[in-house]
């Protein structure tokens, strides 16, 4: 019996302690060679089921003061997208809401208060790029958009991701690890470059 109620209990404390895929990543935010802003990306996996969190935050003049938050929260489970929640603020006010839901035929997107669907399994999506090179990826989910977006390589560890409009960001990485990003971010262009 004790030795039963040992061994459970160690089960239990390996469980919890087994996983090394738990990190956060930062990145500054460069705009005019100015840093202007961070970005805290974190990954959490527990079991099948992964979250990924990122928080970005920029201040910036463009022709007045602006004060622009990105948030993401995006839920994995056995390598499949299983939900999304962006929220961008401006000045601190609401600009856009886009949320993403895993139904049985696919996902219901929910973007400004529009609904719309995506008929088709997502196994990978924006935020990963942050943890993930795309090697071998041809396209990613954009939680913002809620549309596909298409993966280019340009060689040497680097990708171009295009979204629905035509527009582009540029993902250098090095080791698989992402270095630096151009990023078209429609209120604000900027750089993110990783922190040492």
């Amino acid at each position: 019996m004790i030795r039963h109620l040992i061994l459970v209990i160690f089960l239990i404390l390996l469980d919890g302690n087994s996983d090394p895929k738990d990190s956060s990543l930062y990145f500054d935010i460069v705009v005019k060679n100015k840093v202007v802003g961070s970005l805290k990306a974190s990954q959490i996996t527990k079991g099948s089921k992964t979250t990924y969190q990122s928080f970005t935050s920029i201040k910036t003049h463009i022709i007045k003061d602006i004060k622009v938050n990105y948030e993401y929260d995006v839920t994995f489970d056995n390598f499949l997208l299983q939900k999304a929640d962006v929220h961008i603020t401006v000045n601190d006010k609401p600009h856009a809401e886009t949320s993403t839901l895993r139904n049985n035929a696919g996902y219901k997107i929910v973007k400004n208060q529009k609904e719309s669907s995506l008929d088709e399994s997502i196994e990978y999506a924006t935020i990963l790029l942050y943890f993930k090179e795309p090697a071998k990826i041809s396209s990613c989910y954009s939680e913002q958009d809620g549309t596909m977006n298409t993966i280019v390589s340009m060689g040497n560890n680097s990708y171009k991701k295009i979204n629905a409009k035509g527009k582009e960001n540029s993902y250098y990485y090095k080791n698989g690890v992402l270095q630096k990003a151009i990023i078209d971010g429609g209120i604000v262009n900027f750089e993110m470059n990783a922190r040492e």
